[in-house]
């Protein structure tokens, strides 16, 4: 009998001998870069949810991974930072797309001079156990694979990218989550579990997973409108609406009183002070926003003050936070 992971294999590996546009309702931006010709063989082989490593976590041409290569659009955009021989690992469990995808760098490497096939070192091999050492690794990324996993395979896919990732580095993610009740009949489905769909979380309990595998620090960086599953299309009583969520989480020590998980809370002090200070590390200017993590923000509500506005959440994270 067939599991979820073997339909997975056979969804990918025919997306791989013929290219289905359609296949993931993708919106991750090409980069737009000097001296960066994407081909489109890439771009018709973009199956993903979202957006995953924003260039700003490329600096200092750190080693990149990647697990879930596709057509290989990714590893490549990734490589324009890291333009040294297998400065990026790409990982896949698919032989049809690992070939596709090597194909499509050569075809990159006739279009771009600065680019070198040599750059992305691709990789037969697992999520569940990374074909890479130990604390090898600067940036880590998946986009839209995780989704894919039930709950005990997803945590050890999880524990995989924190394992090879060396101290403070970044596991960056794009996934479908929901907060409607998803059904069994869904959620069981093993070709919708292959497609990102019947798979997705709740945000919080997504967050979860990676707090507990030891993430100190993590970033919402963006939740975007994706999918609806509605009755008459899915098996399903009520429509479930899906967003794709972008997440960085890094390997930061835990804290000791948790972790710091930033989902767009502003802090901004209106008193009559020069600043307000909560001794616990966080400095309010006056009328100055700071973007506080949810935990900050839940100990300067409990002060009670009148002075001090905290937003909502925004799903948004661009940096520059009080931790």
């Amino acid at each position: 009998m067939k599991s979820y992971l073997d339909t997975t294999v056979d969804v990918y590996r025919e997306a791989a001998l013929t290219p289905d546009v359609g296949l993931c309702c993708t919106t991750t931006p090409v980069w737009a870069l000097p001296e960066l010709d994407m081909p489109s063989i890439m771009l018709e082989m973009n199956y993903g949810c979202g957006s995953t490593v924003n260039p700003r976590d490329l600096v200092n041409e750190p080693t990149v991974l990647y697990v879930g290569v596709g057509g290989g659009m990714e590893v490549f955009q990734f490589s324009y930072f890291s333009r040294k021989k297998h400065g990026v690992i790409g990982i896949d469990v698919v032989d049809e797309m690992i070939e596709a995808c090597k194909e499509n760098l050569k075809t990159a490497e006739k279009t771009n001079p600065w680019f070198k096939s040599e750059f992305v070192d691709v990789r037969k091999g697992d999520a569940l156990n990374l074909p890479v050492e130990d604390n090898s690794i600067d940036v880590a990324a998946q986009n839209c694979l995780f989704n894919i996993f039930e709950k005990d395979d997803l945590e050890k896919a999880i524990a995989e990218m924190y394992r090879v990732l060396k101290p403070n580095g970044r596991l960056v993610l794009s996934d479908p989550v929901t907060e409607d009740p998803m059904p069994e009949s869904l959620r069981n489905d093993e070709r919708l579990r292959a497609l990102c769909l019947s798979g997705s979380l709740p945000l919080d309990e997504y967050i979860k997973m990676l707090t507990d595998a030891g993430f100190g620090t993590i970033e919402v960086r963006a939740k975007r409108p994706y999918r609806v599953l509605d009755p008459k299309h899915y098996d399903t009583d009520k429509m479930i609406y899906l967003e794709s969520v972008e997440v960085c989480a890094i390997k930061d020590p835990m804290p000791e009183d948790g972790p710091c998980v930033f989902t767009g809370k502003t802090g901004i002090y209106f008193g009559d002070e020069e600043y307000f200070d909560d001794h616990n590390g966080h400095t309010l200017l006056p009328n100055q926003p700071l973007a506080i993590c949810d935990k900050t923000a839940g100990a300067l509500a409990a002060l009670n003050r009148d002075d001090i506005f905290i937003s909502e959440s925004t799903y948004f994270y661009d940096g520059g936070g009080c931790c």
